[in-house]
């Protein structure tokens, strides 16, 4: 037996197997994500797994040709552009792309891990903004890479991810609003426990400082990321004389609820209110007015999560951070204010 077998072959699954007080055939479900296992005796034996270091190796002639990609929710063009992303790569390699949805943004749910282990995908990119330590673990010992895109919390050090420059993107959407005079400048970010909300919510406030305007409750709302949420808050901001003069909203698509808000109260688009959106995604060329919005490469951020997959192997993408750039896209929504 080769020394490596000794270290992460029968010897130490043996040796697990004892500590655990079961058989190897039982370690073997837990390591091919059987279901016939109790959840208590699955946990013991992935800690003691864990605790010896042991790593499964590779098996290529075993895994199934597919690249998984987990959403807490499909419904979004948001979503859609981090699908075409990942088919993108996985054309090159003959892979077929798996769509999941499970759990809620922060996290999959328990059930989706049983169901991996036995697919055995070649990866798994997770959009969510945190991962359990033992679905870390399970994955590791199933030798299955993963990778989070855009987490809405801070990456642990030990995960992969990719995401953008959402300061920048939030401080380039609000200077391009003051810049053109706009004095009351409102923002509809996305929810309160994402990391992405805060940081476009932080660029937003850096922009107002720089211009030395104040900021307040009034003008700053929490929002969900989509178009009633952007409706319903621009509906609230644009009632009374002290209206603001320009809405910057976190998505594109709160940002279409934010332009029907403005036709409801009567306020044409960009003469009486500016709009600024985030992401890009297609559509917004395509509103009435055509959007000016902050382009998130989202297609850009899903290629790059699955080629990090691909090459588990390669030491620097271990635990390998991808932050790319966000720009701002100028269109028809944005003018001016009237003078009084």
């Amino acid at each position: 037996m080769h020394d490596d077998d000794a270290v992460n072959g029968r010897v130490t699954l043996a040796t697990v197997a004892k500590e655990a007080g079961v058989s190897m055939p039982t370690v073997s479900k837990v390591l091919n994500g059987r279901s016939d296992v109790s959840r208590a005796t699955r946990a013991k034996v992935e800690r003691l797994l864990d605790a010896h270091g042991y790593r499964r190796r590779p098996q290529s002639a075993s895994r199934s040709p597919l690249i998984e990609i987990v959403f807490h929710e499909l419904e979004s063009v948001w979503a859609m552009e981090l699908i075409r992303g990942v088919e993108n790569v996985a054309k090159e390699t003959r892979a077929t792309v798996v769509l999941t949805e499970s759990g809620t943004r922060h996290t999959p749910a328990p059930e989706w891990l049983p169901g991996v282990l036995q697919r055995r995908p070649l990866g798994v990119v997770l959009v969510f903004s945190t991962l359990p330590e033992d679905i870390k673990r399970q994955l590791r010992a199933a030798a299955i890479p993963f990778v989070v895109i855009d987490p809405a919390g801070d990456p642990d050090p030990d995960v992969p991810s990719v995401g953008s420059a959402n300061w920048a993107g939030g401080l380039a959407a609000t200077r391009h609003l003051t810049d053109q005079g706009h004095r009351r400048v409102a923002i509809i970010t996305g929810p309160e426990d994402m990391l992405c909300s805060l940081a476009r919510l932080d660029g937003y406030r850096s922009a107002m400082a720089m211009a030395g305007l104040e900021t307040g409750p009034r003008l700053m709302r929490f929002g969900d990321f989509h178009v009633q949420g952007g409706f319903e808050h621009a509906m609230d901001l644009l009632e009374g004389p002290d209206r603001p003069t320009a809405i910057f909203a976190g998505s594109d698509l709160q940002a279409l609820g934010v332009l029907e808000a403005a036709r409801v109260r009567g306020l044409r688009v960009p003469q009486e209110l500016s709009v600024v959106g985030y992401d890009d995604v297609p559509l917004a060329q395509w509103s009435s007015p055509p959007l000016t919005t902050v382009h998130q490469p989202l297609r850009h951020m899903a290629e790059e999560a699955a080629r990090m997959l691909l090459r588990p192997d390669d030491p620097g993408t271990a635990a390998q951070r991808i932050e790319l750039a966000t720009h701002l896209v100028v269109r028809q929504s944005t003018a001016p204010p009237k003078k009084a």
